[in-house]
């Protein structure tokens, strides 16, 4: 807040001008920490707080400086005594919009990780945290970052939050941050990889080709968590078909990862829902009511067997399945809902005649672990304070998010990434893919890597694992032990390390 001044008569006054505000300054605090592995010390460095987000300022044709128009917080682990030419730095970040950094920060990449649980013994408050030995700091220095208006990010003082809420403010403000943090630490010459995750896959592939047009930064590797690149992929609306057929697969998973495939193995369900996915499907879809009634049943037939629902059901929602109704619908007989973000976890809900699940109960059991632990570890562990509240996922940012640049479009990046590889021919992309899935979904993913504007060559470039979890794959204890490993070979192969 400003300080006050004193007018004639001695009473204090509040700033009228931008230019009586105080600048606000960088608030970074150091620690200094050791992290066993394998008998192994990993001695490292924490910088945690606040930037100052600036911006060029030019009024009728003259500069006015740069003035502060965020303050974005991040955190930072650099291994001390390590050759930063040499060393790859990670920029991660979470998706939403809306979302701040703390799941991939405490779940999957960095030095310490929230101890959860997981669907069949989710841990009770108050929670714990524990080192994290898979981190992916042993092979990357990283920078978590928080989009404006998550976590302890905010507009300056006397700038609109909205200018932030939407795609092109929010790839240009994490773009100078990247920047500005790569110039002051001197890391342009490493190897330098993207994290994202959901909506941050997105922001992802959008920021690897915002950065080599901008700033001439060319990256080594993105790290796409549970992807969506394309909206026409998962938004069930209007006329659009295609989520209906590419959220069949995941369908199916959940189906079997709750009972109703008998002692069918996993990959057969999922090879026969996604050739059914792939064909049969979408052209029934297409030809509507041209489809002859042996036809349609057969239809409804295969679809009830891959997904668990009855063909009475089928038929009513006219063979396509949206996917909140599908979360209500599954267990309905055993009055339950199963969750979105990850389908393994099913809840209660306040009535078993709705149409759509009323909370993701995946959401429920995730939520109070991850604010716990890192309302805790910033102050105890990482000696930063801040008395605003630590916004995990901002709601408000996420309904106003503005898509301005894709009126009567669907949001989509994959024009965006198919630059920068075309650009850049030693960009690798690592894809990680949860079956149960309910939020963007495998076969959603595989549908837009097959159609990146690529060289057949580059299609080398992209690496792609599958785990037997959702959302957040790495709640799931083999799949973040998996995970980890395959993301820690993914970097230190597209950096070149041995």
């Amino acid at each position: 807040m400003a300080n006050p001044s004193e007018d004639e008569t001695g009473k204090q006054t509040a700033p009228d001008s931008k230019d009586d505000r105080p600048t606000p300054t960088d608030d970074l605090v150091t620690t200094n920490h050791t992290l066993t592995v394998k008998r192994q010390k990993l001695r490292y460095t924490a910088r945690t707080g606040r930037m100052v987000l600036r911006k060029e300022s030019v009024t009728d044709g003259t500069f006015d400086g740069h003035v502060p128009k965020a303050e974005v917080f991040l955190t930072s682990y650099t291994l001390d005594d390590a050759d930063a030419g040499e060393r790859p730095v990670t920029f991660a970040f979470n998706g939403g919009p809306g979302s701040s950094s703390v799941w991939l920060h405490l779940g999957l990449l960095g030095p310490r990780r929230v101890v959860a649980g997981d669907v069949d013994a989710p841990e009770p408050p108050p929670y714990r945290l524990t080192d994290n030995q898979e981190t992916l700091l042993r092979h990357s220095d990283l920078v978590f970052i928080d989009p404006v208006s998550t976590g302890y990010s905010r507009p300056a003082e006397g700038e609109k939050p909205q200018d932030y809420h939407g795609f092109t403010g929010d790839i240009e403000s994490v773009g100078e941050i990247i920047r500005l943090w790569t110039s002051r630490n001197g890391r342009w010459l490493s190897p330098k990889f993207l994290a994202g995750e959901s909506y941050g896959t997105l922001r992802a592939a959008a920021l690897a080709e915002h950065l080599q047009s901008r700033y001439g930064m060319y990256l080594n590797g993105l790290l796409l968590i549970s992807a969506v690149l394309d909206f026409a992929t998962i938004r069930f609306n209007g006329e659009n078909d295609l989520p209906y057929s590419l959220f069949l697969p995941t369908y199916a998973s959940v189906a079997h990862y709750h009972g109703l495939h008998g002692d069918r193995e996993l990959d057969d369900v999922l090879r026969e829902a996604e050739e059914f996915a792939e064909r049969d499907y979408p052209l029934a879809l297409a030809r509507g009511a041209r489809l002859s009634a042996d036809e349609r049943r057969e239809i409804v037939a295969k679809l009830a067997s891959l997904t668990g629902l009855s063909h009475e059901y089928i038929d009513r929602v006219d063979l396509r399945i949206e996917h909140l109704r599908f979360f209500a619908e599954l267990l309905r007989d055993r009055k339950l809902v199963v969750g979105r973000l990850d389908s393994r976890f099913t809840g209660p809900d306040t009535d078993y005649g709705k149409e759509q699940i009323t909370n993701d109960p995946s959401m429920s059991a995730m939520v109070g672990p991850y604010t716990a632990a890192l309302n805790h570890y910033v102050r105890a562990e990482l000696g930063y304070e801040n008395d605003l509240p630590y916004e995990i996922i901002n709601m408000a940012a996420h309904k106003e998010w503005s898509y301005k640049e894709f009126e009567n479009q669907f949001v989509s990046t994959v024009d965006k990434v198919s630059a920068a590889m075309r650009a850049n021919p030693h960009l690798k992309l690592h894809v990680s893919l949860g079956y149960t899935d309910g939020a963007t979904p495998y076969f959603a993913a595989e549908h837009t890597l097959a159609h990146l504007a690529i060289p057949d060559e580059l299609r080398e470039n992209i690496t792609r694992a599958y785990y037997p979890a959702g959302h957040m794959m790495y709640v799931h204890e083999p799949s973040r032990l998996r995970q980890s490993s395959d993301l820690a070979e993914f970097v230190r192969a597209a950096s070149n390390q041995t």
